[in-house]
């Protein structure tokens, strides 16, 4: 199986859907695509394709300018299919309240997602041979 990987990002103003700058909950599943994207290319040497989310929990509220790790590994190999598990933690967080540019790196991050889903990579499109 593939290492973890760790996707680190800072969500924009662009990413603010709702009132308040909140970021739309689909963000955090787009981020967990990038992440089963590479897990798949380190796995099988193929970008694979998304086939679905078993679970996915949205936890905390995320806004414009807040940092994001999203994490993912792979729990689970089947012949064509990847079973993974992903967390997203915000790690830092704006201080709009101090200044436009003021900002804090939390002292535990704060976990705002986690999901379960399956990526699917058919035979002829894997490159790699796994031990």
């Amino acid at each position: 199986m593939a290492d973890g990987v760790l996707i680190r990002m800072r969500m924009s103003q662009a990413d603010a859907h709702y009132g308040g700058n909140l970021v739309d909950g689909a963000r955090m599943l787009q981020l967990f695509g990038d992440v089963a994207t590479e897990l798949l290319i380190r796995n099988d040497g193929d970008e694979g394709l998304f086939r679905a989310y078993e679970q996915v929990e949205f936890l905390a509220p995320v806004h414009a300018g807040d940092y994001l790790e999203a994490t993912g590994e792979i729990i689970r190999v089947g012949n064509t299919s990847r079973v993974m598990r992903f967390e997203a933690r915000k790690v830092i967080g704006p201080r709009a309240d101090l200044s436009d540019s003021a900002a804090d790196l939390l002292a535990e991050p704060v976990v705002v997602c986690r999901a379960v889903g399956t990526c699917v990579v058919p035979l002829d499109k894997q490159r790699r041979v796994r031990g």
